[in-house]
């Protein structure tokens, strides 16, 4: 047996609920939340949504702030991660039928955790072997990385059944294994539900499906447009927050191959969907505004010009 994952780096969007996990734990250690978010262009009202995607470039920053002002607390931080941490990914591989199988979804959707070092598994002789390859990662953090991630997922193997896998963690230079052995694979896990894990899965697949839709740069402007849209996302804004010009950034977008404007009206065009797709209904005017409208008219316009055209087909 190999699990492969199904993402192959750590720059992929993810939710703010992992920097809230940092924030917490620079909290309980004297370290306010504006000085954990220093540089990353969030401020603490920003996390109170956990589900807001915020860029892996923000997330490393806080990781950055906590190692300088803490040390190498990495195998602290990841002993707080539990599987209910990574909410409906975390629900989908609790939900599973055995260890195994929690251990494959995990894979599938591992791009809707909070990982740097990517985790793959495989059976070697009476073990299982989960290794972390931190080579890619900063140099200036990677240890604390590679110990918070592979913690991360020695407590959350563990804690899928009564008693533990018996996991155990070893760190390296470049590299972190956790290792439990093969015949805690069959093991049922007590919350497995394949009703609950339907639905989990349905809702990880319609994260992931958006995630994946836009890669690289794109997909990080994505991200900041939608953290700025209340305010218009004005492009000088999103291109500070990449510490780059608006120049800079028209420029690499267009290697790309997406305009600006372009990523902006999918982001507007999809929220757009996802606030009226429920019974409750805002009124236009408040719609607008979360849109990042300056009047209710101007939203009507582009709604209708994305019924027309659809978005994401006008230049930057």
């Amino acid at each position: 047996m190999r699990l492969e994952p199904a993402a192959d780096d750590w720059t992929f969007a993810r939710a703010a609920a992992g920097i809230v996990v940092l924030c917490r734990y620079g909290a309980a250690h004297g370290l306010g939340a504006r000085r954990c978010l220093a540089g990353t262009g969030l401020a603490p009202h920003d996390l109170d949504d956990p589900d807001r995607e915020v860029t892996a470039a923000q997330e490393l920053r806080v990781v950055r702030t906590l190692r300088r002002e803490l040390g190498e607390v990495g195998l602290a931080v990841g002993a707080t991660y539990r599987a209910g941490t990574f909410g409906a990914f975390g629900f989908a591989v609790q939900s599973s039928r055995t260890v195994l199988d929690a251990m494959a979804t995990a894979a599938h959707f591992i791009d809707l955790s909070f990982a740097f070092a990517i985790p793959s598994a495989e059976v070697v002789g009476d073990l299982v072997v989960v290794e972390h390859d931190g080579a890619g990662l900063p140099r200036d953090v990677r240890r604390f990385l590679l110990e918070r991630d592979a913690e991360a997922v020695r407590q959350v193997l563990d804690g899928l059944v009564p008693g533990g896998v018996g996991a155990v963690l070893e760190v390296g230079d470049e590299r972190a294994r956790v290792t439990f052995g093969a015949d805690q694979l069959d093991r049922p896990l007590p919350d497995r539900s394949a009703e609950g894990l339907r639905t989990a899965e349905e809702v990880c697949r319609d994260v992931v499906d958006r995630r994946r839709a836009r890669t690289g740069l794109a997909a990080d402007v994505r991200v900041l447009v939608t953290q700025r849209l209340r305010d218009g996302a004005p492009m000088a804004d999103v291109a500070g927050g990449l510490g780059w010009t608006e120049r800079t950034l028209r420029r690499r977008l267009a290697a790309e191959g997406v305009g600006y404007r372009e990523l902006v009206d999918e982001v507007r065009s999809s929220m757009a969907a996802a606030l009226t797709a429920g019974r409750a209904t805002l009124p236009v005017a408040e719609l607008a505004g979360r849109l990042g409208y300056g009047s209710a008219p101007a939203y009507l316009h582009a709604r209708a010009r994305w019924a027309d055209d659809g978005p994401g087909r006008r230049p930057s």
